[in-house]
């Protein structure tokens, strides 16, 4: 049988330090038992919302509510072990499990726990999951300077600046790689802020780097028709790339198939199948008519039974090797990901021609601004253009024969000849008048 657990969070109004804070106190309380332990978070007692046991600054709000949550996960994890837990018992592991850290590492090691009981609660571990290898990044750069840990207050500028090099030079990281890694040791130095081991933060003026222009990458018409063209042996793989052509021409991205409903799919009065579905990342409806061959996929899968999804789709995470090796088994030289396909969509249709307010509706962007990434000048919209404007120069008679520098010599001197004229048809061309208004103007272009 679970015991009676509850917190409650209290401050003594009697009890005010000399810069007007007080401390927040917790009660816990377990089958009728209590004990208080002291949080190490102090707020002005106008903040403080007793009825809420909240905080009005959000900044200590937040951890608060983190100590909440950590001493409910650790109340649950020492009754899973041992089926017993007292008062005191649940005290001394919270009050060691809490102890302030006082170095790098174990500032790392302190906020990767409050990050794992958050993804437990949230079911999504993708951050808890990174900040492993960025604490090994961390770990690295100290053990190349001979160093075990080190203490937060021996922290300043050229510690960050010899990490940004280690990691440029020394791990030859990317832009984004090493500015998700510099993210993370002033994350961790900003907790220590936060608890009042330092002042301030030594790695302020500690600069990013610059991230290079973000390329949309998409598959092109030929590998797309050799994806058509190419069944996978494998059946999974088989159920992938189906997957990817359907998205392709949807433009829906992974975590959105996933969850893609039979509801989702809609008639036309002319009888012609279509998608309306919010997007996870945006919250914006995306309205999607099918083109035919996304008709014909859909056919192969579930569109009556809506307990279940559209497409049978593993989490990201198992599915990447299937994508990879479907990029292989068609002959890319580029690794083939996931989002290529939504990239894929939204590159087609700028191809076309599609205005972009009606491909912004049909990928479920807040903004025409994301869909401006894809009318980004392309190698193919760069041919048409020349060839459109060789046309056009041909039809007004100019060859690349007829500019030559004789013939602009030439023409130029015509239009001299002409100011009226020159300065009606031409306005950019800089004339200078010399002398006073006579009969005879003289112009000049100036040097």
């Amino acid at each position: 049988m679970r015991s009676t657990f509850k917190q409650l969070y209290y401050i003594n109004r009697a009890k005010v330090k000399a810069d007007g804070t007080t401390a927040i106190m917790c009660r816990i309380t377990i089958d009728g038992r209590s004990t208080v332990l002291a949080t190490d978070i102090f707020c002005r007692p106008k903040d403080w919302n007793a009825k809420k046991g909240e905080i009005a600054i959000g900044k200590d709000n937040n951890r608060l509510a983190d100590l909440r949550n950590r001493i409910e996960a650790l109340y649950d994890e020492q009754l899973r072990e041992t089926g017993v837990v007292t008062p005191e018992i649940l005290k001394n592991i919270v009050v060691e499990k809490t102890k302030k850290p006082t170095t790098l590492l174990q500032m790392g090691e302190w906020e990767r726990e409050r990050l794992r009981i958050r993804s437990d609660k949230l079911n999504k571990v993708n951050t808890y999951r990174h900040s492993k290898c960025l604490q090994a990044h961390l770990q690295e750069f100290l053990h190349s300077l001979g160093k075990k840990d080190i203490q937060l207050t021996e922290i300043d500028e050229a510690f960050g600046l010899g990490y940004k090099v280690h990691l440029v030079k020394g791990k030859r990281l990317g832009p984004s790689q090493t500015n998700h890694c510099l993210i993370w040791l002033n994350r961790l130095v900003w907790l220590g802020v936060d608890m009042e081991i330092l002042r301030s933060n030594p790695l302020e003026n500690v600069e990013y780097e610059k991230k290079t222009q973000s390329r949309h990458r998409s598959v092109n018409r030929e590998d797309f028709k050799k994806l058509l063209a190419t069944p996978m042996p494998d059946k999974r793989m088989e159920v992938m790339r189906h997957w990817f052509i359907f998205s392709s021409l949807t433009g829906l991205a992974y975590v959105d198939a996933r969850g893609f409903y039979p509801h989702h799919i809609g008639k036309t009065a002319d009888g012609r199948r279509y998608i309306r579905i919010n997007r996870q990342k945006t919250k914006v409806e995306s309205f999607i008519p099918l083109h035919p061959i996304a008709e014909q996929i859909l056919d192969m899968y579930n569109t009556t039974d809506d307990e279940n999804p559209v497409f049978p789709l593993p989490t990201l995470n198992c599915a990447w090797t299937d994508i990879h090796e479907m990029g292989f088994a068609i002959g890319r030289t580029e690794n083939l990901s996931a989002h290529m396909a939504r990239h894929t969509f939204g590159t087609m249709l700028v191809s076309e021609g599609i205005c972009l307010e009606s491909i912004a509706k049909m990928m479920g962007h807040s903004s025409v601004k994301s869909t401006q990434v894809y009318a980004k000048v392309t190698d193919d919209n760069i041919s048409r253009d020349m060839d459109r404007l060789q046309k056009r120069r041909e039809e007004k008679g100019l060859t690349t024969n007829s500019t030559t520098t004789e013939h602009n010599k030439a023409l130029l001197q015509k239009k001299l000849n002409r100011p009226k004229e020159l300065l009606r048809e031409d306005p950019r061309l800089a004339v200078k008048r010399i002398g006073r208004p006579q009969n005879n103007l003289m112009y000049q272009i100036p040097k």
